[in-house]
């Protein structure tokens, strides 16, 4: 798999691609002919409208059929802009474009430029070349926002203020918190000290996936049979998340034992009481061997530009009280390394592996030196599943090896990156220089 530049174009392979681009972008695609037009409103496939034919959206996942095309469609053309809609494209990090045959193969990967005042970005297109097809990164800004770019491209966009829904997540399902147990969570918070959680129509549908993949194989389990973590399903429904936790339990049959069960000790107490957590989605299921109730709540904080900066920059900072008490002088952050550390990330999310060197062969070495960083040492430290920064930075204190890079003199850059998702849930990663 090759790295693609902008302009530059790889062949696809027979049947259908799919196209991820995680970490807090919404995707969407126009089928057109060769002059860039769509046949119809029926051609722009984005988070209201999930289908057409030979393309289809769901959640951070764009897969495309070539064969299955309206007639007479020649290209598709793949964009990006912030899922939030208060948050500015400039904001978040370059998105980094997946494309993936139908067995998971890598086939190749882009990340354009950061955005500068652009509020949505063409990533890729897909296009007929004789009797085959290519993709080509792109990398273009667009300054008029989704329903601009959707305009030019020839659908006929309403003036109309887009519902509410079309704003950000569903709204949450008639009847869901009927069931008294936000007002039991939120009545232990509040004597715990902690702000009230909010439902999220995404974490309910994750949370609801995951006890019902639970009660069919009858046993509480983070990762269920199917091969899908509780995390998983949490982005996949459409939450990009800072920070995530969860409580899965069986044998509670209402809310009240429910909550009851989680107030029995620290360690279960911990997630219903963390002041961070600001959303929530639960659900239970009954099933299995013995017909047991399983339940998942989910608890989480939405990934934010401003979040992600603030905890990349906590680990910086409790990196560098690591070296001062070591009589070490303080690591510089470094905006390339930085680049280089959250592509690596959400790389691991993205395509499920964990180590330092990726299914390319591409070590940290590599990635620093194509993000632009110029240092003549570089190390890595990696983590995964660890819930803040003062977990990850302790599990590196107390591993030799991660010890060792954070305390060694030569480096006297850093970057952090960390992507949520994965199927071990948040995957950290720290870059150093020297």
């Amino acid at each position: 798999m090759s790295d693609l530049v902008p302009g530059g174009n790889v062949p696809l392979p027979g049947g259908p691609v799919s196209v991820r681009v995680p970490a807090g972008f919404d995707v969407s695609a126009l089928v057109t002919d060769d002059g860039g037009k769509v046949g119809s409103d029926e051609d722009f496939v984005f988070y209201n409208q999930p289908e057409a034919p030979g393309a289809r959206l769901r959640g951070d996942t764009l897969t495309v059929d070539p064969a299955r095309l309206r007639p007479g469609a020649t290209r598709v053309t793949v964009a990006v802009g912030p899922s939030d809609p208060g948050t500015a494209l400039s904001a978040l990090p370059s998105p980094t474009v997946h494309v993936t045959d139908a067995r998971g193969r890598a086939v190749t990967r882009f990340t354009p430029a950061r955005a500068g005042q652009e509020t949505v970005l063409l990533l890729v297109e897909f296009y007929r070349r004789g009797e085959g097809w290519k993709v080509r990164a792109l990398g273009q800004g667009y300054a008029d926002g989704l329903a601009g770019l959707a305009r030019d491209f020839g659908v006929e966009v309403s003036d109309e203020a887009p519902p509410e829904s079309a704003a950000g997540p569903d709204p949450v399902p008639p009847g869901a918190e009927s069931d008294g147990f936000l007002v039991l969570v939120n009545s232990a918070r509040a004597a715990a000290g902690s702000p009230p959680v909010r439902a999220d129509s995404r974490l309910l549908a994750a949370a609801r996936a995951h006890a019902a993949a639970m009660a069919a194989a009858g046993t509480l389990s983070v990762e269920t049979r199917d091969g899908v973590s509780v995390h998983q399903r949490v982005v996949s429904a459409g939450f990009a998340y800072l920070t995530v936790g969860e409580h899965l339990v069986s044998g509670p049959r209402t809310p009240a034992e429910f909550v009851a069960y989680c107030l029995r000790t620290e360690r279960t107490r911990r997630p219903l009481h963390d002041g961070r957590f600001t959303h929530a989605g639960w659900a239970h299921v009954t099933g299995g061997p013995a017909g047991d109730t399983y339940w998942t709540a989910v608890w989480a904080v939405p990934l934010t530009p401003d979040g992600l900066a603030r905890t990349t920059a906590e680990v910086a900072a409790l990196t560098n009280r690591e070296r001062a008490g070591a009589g070490l002088p303080a690591l510089s952050v470094d905006a390339r390394l930085t680049a280089a550390a959250q592509a690596h990330s959400a790389d691991m999310v993205a395509r499920d592996f964990y180590s330092h060197t990726d299914p390319d062969g591409g070590q940290p070495w590599d990635r620093a030196a194509a993000a632009g960083a110029a240092r003549r040492t570089v190390g890595e430290n990696i983590a995964c599943g660890q819930r803040s920064p003062a977990d990850v930075v302790e599990g590196w204190m107390n591993s030799p090896g991660h010890r060792a890079n954070i305390l060694k003199a030569d480096f006297t850059h850093i970057g952090v990156g960390l992507a949520g998702g994965g199927r071990a849930g948040t995957y950290w990663t720290q870059l150093f220089g020297g």
